[in-house]
């Protein structure tokens, strides 16, 4: 773990809380918010009761942003659930010691006033020492919580606030303290030996410089539950450096901010890949404000999981309102890539991009999310764009088949073809061409990938396999034989999936051993460990379950109850030359295998 600058210290609520002391504690505008409930109320009440003085908290991960050093303030980036739980365990301490302050003596008193000066600020009527975030209005819930019980001026309670969890929790440790405190005989000793059990337990206190930093330990602490991502940080950067100079409009940029992640969808894997794609693809004109010396990337040579938060702290802390501006173009342009949003799309570029999805060449997203952005410059259209997908969905399905260029390679590999446009001017036509060279420098040449392809492709690569079937299938489909290949069911499963002819269990059918092998058990054995993976074997049909292992005769015949063949008379021309023999051998199978790789190789041409 590689953290610059990080302080660590144990502290108790005491101390944390320290009543002569001015220190802040805010959750970041627009965190999550707060999300505990009875079960995590009474396992705090519960552990604090159960255990001796001194039960460890558990800890919190703070940035110190601190512009003035009388005040100490810290943005808390990880445990805004503890420290407002246990302001709110506070807060209900006060408000019922308060109610019995007439039956206080002279010391108690004094210990009372220090309990108020733990949750506002001494010398002040209303800074607050634990800040909530605003989601779920529980900033405005706390606030009319503490005017209720008089710590700060009076406020109107939000509307509904009684059904929120700001107030559900004071609720909670106010009876919780109350039904112990006069079941114990003693209220007013019992109320202050609880005050004592929350005043030594311990937090755990880690101060880091950067959200950067915060970023690397929520990766080596995420065992408290579900840590904030890189991407949530970034949000949480960005609007609280807004908030400094853009307050009024806050509620806008968290609007825009929603546009970004609209266009990328729910999932974060794809949200992570864009804010890394980002850079990889743009990092020559991100990089040129931070120039100051010989340095080519001060921000960083590529972004990755671990590099990509220290580089978009720098990108938002320089220009917030730009970065935004920025961000949010370019997510529309990815959300076309992804197919988020393809209104905008022909119907060939959507089908080129989804082809390319399904061949997984996602690592190409950033050289086209550069096209896309730079069409105008360089002097390129939609068509050309999806001649060029064309050329990348050859180029991935000939790396996956033979592995070349290893897959560590790629990010690289178009960021360089990038760097190449930029540095020679490319445009037009001339885009296509060079990046067609520079595929052909880096792959394998036609002969190993012949050899691959008469391999056993589906068992080294089944999604690669999948997509080669389906694309030669479809070659023969008119518009009144078409049929989707890639439609699937509600569990996810493809409707239309691979055949192995020759079945690929353990258990060969007799009817297969006699038919193969001459009942030959070994060799047929032998032959399904050589053929049952390679291409000459293979098919696609619809049903797969009800084939299985039946004889080549029924998978061949096979049909519904409505009489529809289902098997290998399904009208696939990728069936035509299984379903027209009467028996599968061996040289059948080898010989398929050759004229499928003769026109694989003819189809994928680089």
């Amino acid at each position: 773990m590689n953290i610059n600058n990080i302080n660590v210290n144990k502290y108790p609520i005491s101390q944390m809380f320290d009543p002569d002391s001015k220190t802040v504690f805010e959750v970041p505008k627009y965190q999550r918010e707060y999300v505990w409930g009875t079960r995590e109320w009474s396992a705090l009440y519960d552990d604090l009761f159960e255990n001796d003085e001194g039960y460890f908290l558990g800890s919190i991960i703070c940035i110190n942003s601190t512009t003035n050093s009388l005040s100490p303030k810290f943005e808390v980036v990880d445990g805004q659930q503890r420290l407002t739980t246990t302001s709110l365990f506070l807060a209900a301490l006060y408000d019922i010691l308060n109610s019995h302050k007439n039956e206080l003596d002279e010391d108690q008193q004094s210990d009372l006033l220090q309990l108020r000066r733990k949750l506002v600020l001494k010398k002040t009527t209303q800074d607050l020492r634990v800040v909530p975030q605003v989601q779920g209005s529980n900033l405005d819930d706390y606030m009319g919580l503490m005017a209720k019980i008089g710590l700060i001026p009076q406020r109107a309670m939000p509307n509904f606030a009684g059904l929120r969890r700001i107030v559900k929790g004071f609720n909670y440790f106010r009876k919780r303290i109350e039904t112990d405190a006069e079941e114990s005989g003693d209220v007013i000793h019992m109320l202050f030996q609880i005050l004592d059990k929350v005043n030594a337990a311990i937090l755990v206190m880690i101060e880091v410089s950067n959200h950067a930093d915060a970023y690397t330990l929520f990766e080596s602490l995420n065992n408290r539950g579900t840590p904030l991502t890189s991407v949530d940080l970034i949000k949480n950067l960005l609007l609280a450096r807004l908030d400094v100079t853009e307050s009024d409009n806050l509620d806008y940029y968290f609007a825009r901010w929603r546009e970004v992640l609209s266009n990328l969808g729910d999932d974060y894997s794809v949200q992570e890949r864009f804010f890394r794609q980002n850079y990889n693809a743009f990092r020559g004109a991100l990089n040129e404000p931070f120039r100051k010396d010989d340095r080519l990337y001060p921000l960083g040579v590529i972004a990755t999981r671990s590099t990509l938060l220290d580089i978009y702290e720098k990108l938002v802390t320089r220009d917030p309102k730009g970065f935004l501006d920025d961000i949010t173009e370019n997510s529309t342009y990815y959300s076309a890539i992804i197919l988020n949003k393809t209104d905008s799309l022909s119907s060939e570029l959507r089908e080129c991009f989804l082809d390319l999805q399904r061949v997984q060449g996602a690592p190409s997203y950033l050289f086209l999310l550069y096209l896309f952005k730079n069409k105008t410059a360089l002097s390129i259209s939609d068509d050309d764009i999806a001649k060029i997908t064309r050329l990348l969905i050859n180029f991935f399905i000939r790396r996956n088949v033979t592995d070349t260029p290893p897959t560590r390679d790629l990010t690289r590999l178009f960021m360089a073809f990038i760097e190449e446009t930029e540095q020679s001017n490319y445009t037009g036509n001339d885009v296509y061409n060079h990046l067609r060279t520079k595929l052909i420098s880096v792959s394998a040449s036609d002969d190993f990938f012949a050899e691959k392809l008469h391999g056993p492709v589906y068992d080294e690569n089944s999604g690669a396999c999948r997509f080669i079937l389906c694309m030669m299938a479809k070659r023969g489909m008119t518009q009144e034989t078409y049929v989707d290949l890639w439609r699937q069911y509600d569990s996810k499963q493809y409707v239309w999936s691979i055949e192995h002819i020759f079945p690929q269990g353990s258990n060969i059918p007799q009817s297969w051993v006699d038919m193969i092998a001459g009942g030959d058990r070994a060799k047929a054995q032998e032959y399904q460990t050589l053929y049952v993976h390679t291409f000459g074997n293979l098919t696609i049909t619809g049903y797969n379950s009800t084939l299985s292992n039946k004889s080549f005769e029924d998978k061949r015949d096979r049909k519904d109850n409505s009489g529809k063949y289902i098997g290998y008379r399904n009208g696939l021309n990728l069936n035509a030359d299984v379903c027209d023999k009467d028996e599968w051998t061996v040289d059948i199978i080898k010989a398929r295998t050759d004229s499928m790789v003769k026109e694989i190789l003819e189809m994928f041409q680089l």
